[in-house]
């Protein structure tokens, strides 16, 4: 049996790696979707008082890009932009506290994608909408 193990992980490893690429790609597939339904016209630039608090990979040329808690902005990216799905970190150029669509960039590894739009989202709006579709599908309490 000992002998069989690492040859049963090793099938394991292979079977979850094989169907974990659909599920991801679905969702989000999903995740966009949602928030183009929250997005605003596009924007030149964004002001930042810092640094950017987070990030989400939608697509090969698609993020969202959080400023803080509340303001989340739909990035697009011009391609190629090598491996920005599957990036565990990026970097945004910015000059002056402002990051501009056209000028500025998202750096990924060893790519510089050139950002060619910038959308806000409601965020605060998405949030408060997800929250009363969770409450409709609870059950009531009798």
């Amino acid at each position: 049996m000992m002998r069989f193990k690492p040859v049963l992980l090793l099938v394991a490893a292979v079977l979850a790696a094989g169907c974990s690429g659909i599920p991801r790609r679905e969702r989000d597939q999903e995740q966009l979707e949602r928030y183009l339904q929250y997005a605003k016209p596009p924007v030149d630039h964004i002001s930042l008082l810092g640094r950017t608090d987070n990030w989400q990979s939608l697509s090969p040329t698609q993020l969202m890009l959080w400023v803080n808690v509340n303001d989340a902005y739909l990035v697009t990216v011009s391609p190629p932009c090598d491996n920005l799905q599957f990036a565990n970190r990026i970097a945004v150029t910015q000059t002056a506290n402002t990051i501009s669509s056209r000028f500025d960039a998202v750096l990924v590894k060893h790519w510089r994608c050139q950002i060619t739009e910038i959308r806000p989202v409601d965020y605060l709006q998405l949030r408060r909408d997800e929250r009363a579709e969770r409450a409709r599908q609870q059950p009531s309490p009798r």
